[in-house]
């Protein structure tokens, strides 16, 4: 079994910054892509960013130049720097792990930003 738990939401004003971070622990053979997504209310969850074991992201269009994904494979962590944050960003945000043969979700954090 995985565990997934992610850290580092919060609320801030249009413009200002903050930074996700998430673990996995547990029986961990092996982690593909680690990645983050969102569900704003009354909306689909949707991709953020992702980054693949040997360095690879690729990142929703709305967030590219203003969210950077990051990966310590060693730690088994994944962040997610989140600079210029728009009201339009507010919503829970999810860490998804998958190790091959199954995708682990976290909890959620909620991220608010206010205009």
């Amino acid at each position: 079994q995985v565990q997934v738990v992610e850290s580092g939401g919060g609320s801030v004003q249009a413009g200002g910054s903050l930074r996700l971070s998430c673990a996995a622990s547990g029986s961990i053979p092996s982690i593909n892509t680690m990645g983050w997504y969102r569900q704003a209310p009354g909306k689909q969850r949707e991709l953020v960013a992702r980054i693949t074991s040997g360095g690879s992201t690729n990142y929703a269009d709305s967030v590219k130049g203003r969210f950077t994904i990051s990966r310590d494979n060693a730690k088994n962590t994944v962040h997610l720097q989140m600079n210029s944050l728009k009201p339009e960003d507010t919503a829970v945000y999810y860490c998804n792990v998958d190790v091959f043969i199954q995708n682990y979700w976290g909890q959620g954090t909620q991220v608010t930003v206010s205009s």
